[in-house]
C-alpha cells in the first residue's frame, strides 16, 4: 500500500511541478519531441529495460559478444528517432547550413572518426556506433535551429528533470529491484532512472547546471508574476538533485557541481570582468588536476572520502596503457571494448566488469590516438573562446553554456565524457555548436525585449534592459 500510495503522490507532484512552471512560452516546434525522446534515453536506460525485454541486473554480461551485438531493440529505436530527425533538418536546410559552415572543426572530428571505422578490427560495429554521433549531433541541431533556440532547450532539459528526478528518488525508495543495483562487494547502490550510480551523478550535475542557473534567473527577475512559483518549481528539482549526489555518492559530480555553481555565481555577478572569470575557471581545474594527478600523498582525494587510487581506475589506466594501442589514430572508433581486448581486462580484473577507461582523454586516447585527443581539445578551446566572446553582450546566457562546458571537464577526469550517446558529449555538442551562433544570443535579448514592452507598456533604460534581458530568458 505504501508503495501505490507513495507512486501517487509522485505523480501528482510531477504534474504539480509542470503547472508551476506553466505559462509565458512561445510556440516551440513539436520536432522537439525527437530530441526529448533521444535525451530522455541517453540519461536513463535503454528502452529494453524499461519494456522488460531484457533483465534489469546491470552486472557484467559476456563482454565481447553483448557489446559487438547490441540489443535490436535500441538499434530499432535510435535508427528511427535518426532517420525522423533528419528528415527535420533538411526540411530547415537553410537554417542548418549557415550553422554547420560555422563549426567546419566538428564536421572535421566526425569525418576522422568515419575513417578510423576503416582500421577498426570490427569495422562495422564501429559504422554502427557512427551512426550514433551523427544521431546526437542531429538532435542537437534540431533544438538549436528551432524559432526559439534557447528556450527550447530549457524547455526540454527543465520537463525532463521534472520526470527523471522524482521517478529516481521514487525508484530508490520504493522499487529497489529498479532503482538500486547490487555492487561486487555485495551492497546496493542507488542508481534510479540511471545504469549505475555515476551515471546517476552525471545528469545531476549537468541538469543541475541548468535548473541553478534558472533559479537564479528567476529570482533575479522581480518583476515576474509567475516568479513564486517558479523558484519552488526549481528549488524542488535542486532540493531533489542534491539528495540523490548525497545518496549516490558521486564525488566527481558533486565536486563539479559545486566548482561550476561556483564560477557561475561569480561570473553572474553585475561586477564580473571576463579576465576574472578566467581565472576562476583556471583555478577550479587546475586544483582539480592537481588533486588528481599531481599530489604524490593524495591528500586532497583522500580528503574527499576516496581511495588514493580512486576506486581502483590508476590500476584500470595502467593496464590499459599496457596493451599498447597506436597513439597515433587508436584502435578506431568506439573500437577499443571489442574482441581480444576487452576479454584481456575482464581476465586481468575479474571481480571489475568494465568497458569504459573511466578517464574521458584515456578514452579517447585508445581509440582515436593523439588525433582525437587533438581534435577534441581543439573543439573545447574553441568553445571555450567563442563562449567568452559572448560574455559582454549576453553574460547570463553565455554563463550557462560555461556551465555546461565546465560539467564536461569535471566529468572528464574520472569518466568517459566524450563517448557517444552520453549527456555529457550530448551538452559538449549544444556548447560548441551554440557557440558558434552569435545570432542565438541577440535574437534571446531581442525576443525578449518585445515582450517586457507589450506586457510593461514603458520601455526600459538601455543598460538595465540589457543585463536584465539575458537573466529573465528565464521567463520563457
Amino acid at each position: 500500500m505504501a508503495t501505490i500510495i507513495a507512486s501517487t503522490i509522485c505523480v501528482i507532484g510531477i504534474l504539480g511541478l509542470f503547472y508551476l512552471d506553466r505559462g509565458g512560452s512561445p510556440r516551440l516546434s513539436q520536432a522537439l519531441w525527437i530530441p526529448a525522446l533521444w535525451l530522455a534515453t541517453i540519461s536513463s536506460r535503454p528502452p529494453s529495460f524499461w519494456l522488460g525485454i531484457k533483465e534489469g541486473s546491470l552486472t557484467a554480461v559476456d563482454a565481447s559478444q553483448a557489446y559487438v551485438e547490441g540489443s535490436p531493440v535500441e538499434r530499432a529505436f535510435f535508427t528511427v528517432l535518426i532517420v525522423v530527425a533528419l528528415a527535420v533538418l533538411v526540411a530547415r536546410a537553410r537554417r542548418v547550413a549557415p550553422t554547420l559552415r560555422k563549426n567546419a572543426l566538428l564536421l572535421s572530428y566526425l569525418l576522422f572518426c568515419l575513417m578510423s571505422v576503416f582500421w577498426s578490427d570490427f569495422p562495422f560495429v564501429a559504422f554502427k556506433r557512427w551512426t550514433k554521433i551523427i544521431g546526437d549531433v542531429a538532435m542537437v541541431l534540431i533544438i538549436l535551429t528551432d524559432t526559439h533556440p534557447l528556450v527550447a532547450l530549457k524547455r526540454l532539459v527543465s520537463r525532463l528533470s521534472f520526470l527523471l528526478f522524482p521517478v529516481s528518488i521514487i525508484l530508490i525508495k520504493y522499487y529497489p529491484r529498479l532503482g538500486r543495483r547490487e555492487t561486487n562487494s555485495w551492497t546496493e547502490e542507488p542508481v534510479g532512472v540511471a545504469a549505475q550510480k555515476n551515471s546517476l551523478g552525471l545528469i545531476c550535475l549537468i541538469y543541475g547546471v541548468l535548473l541553478l542557473w534558472m533559479f537564479w534567473s528567476a529570482y533575479r527577475d522581480r518583476e515576474d508574476r509567475s516568479r513564486s512559483r517558479r523558484l519552488v518549481a526549481y528549488g524542488t528539482i535542486l532540493a531533489m538533485i542534491a539528495s540523490l549526489l548525497y545518496q549516490c555518492n558521486s564525488t566527481t559530480s558533486i565536486v563539479g557541481l559545486t566548482a561550476t555553481a561556483g564560477v557561475m555565481w561569480l561570473a553572474m555577478r553585475p561586477s564580473r570582468k571576463p579576465a576574472f572569470v578566467h581565472a576562476s575557471v583556471f583555478a577550479v581545474l587546475a586544483i582539480s588536476v592537481i588533486a588528481l594527478f599531481f599530489d604524490p600523498s593524495k591528500g586532497m582525494v583522500v580528503a574527499l572520502g576516496k581511495s588514493p587510487t580512486f576506486s581502483g581506475r590508476t590500476l584500470v589506466w595502467k593496464l590499459i596503457l599496457g596493451l599498447h594501442t597506436n597513439p597515433l589514430i587508436g584502435t578506431g572508433f568506439e573500437s577499443f571494448w571489442l574482441g581480444h581486448r576487452i576479454e584481456a581486462m575482464r581476465e586481468a580484473l575479474p571481480n571489475f566488469p568494465i568497458n569504459e577507461a573511466h578517464n574521458g582523454w584515456l578514452e579517447l586516447y585508445i581509440n582515436l590516438g593523439w588525433v582525437g585527443v587533438c581534435f577534441i581539445g581543439g573543439l573545447i578551446v574553441t568553445a571555450y573562446k567563442r563562449v567568452m566572446s559572448h560574455f559582454r553582450r549576453a553574460p547570463a546566457t553565455a554563463t550557462l553554456f560555461l556551465g555546461f562546458l565546465l560539467c564536461t571537464l569535471f566529468n572528464s577526469f574520472s569518466e568517459n565524457a566524450f563517448r557517444i550517446m552520453t549527456p555529457s558529449w550530448f551538452f559538449l555538442v549544444i556548447v560548441i555548436v551554440a557557440s558558434s551562433r552569435s545570432e542565438l544570443f541577440e535574437n534571446v535579448q531581442m525576443t525578449i525585449q518585445t515582450h517586457h514592452i507589450e506586457r510593461d507598456g514603458n520601455p526600459r533604460s538601455t543598460t538595465t534592459t540589457s543585463w536584465s534581458l539575458a537573466e529573465n530568458a528565464n521567463r520563457y
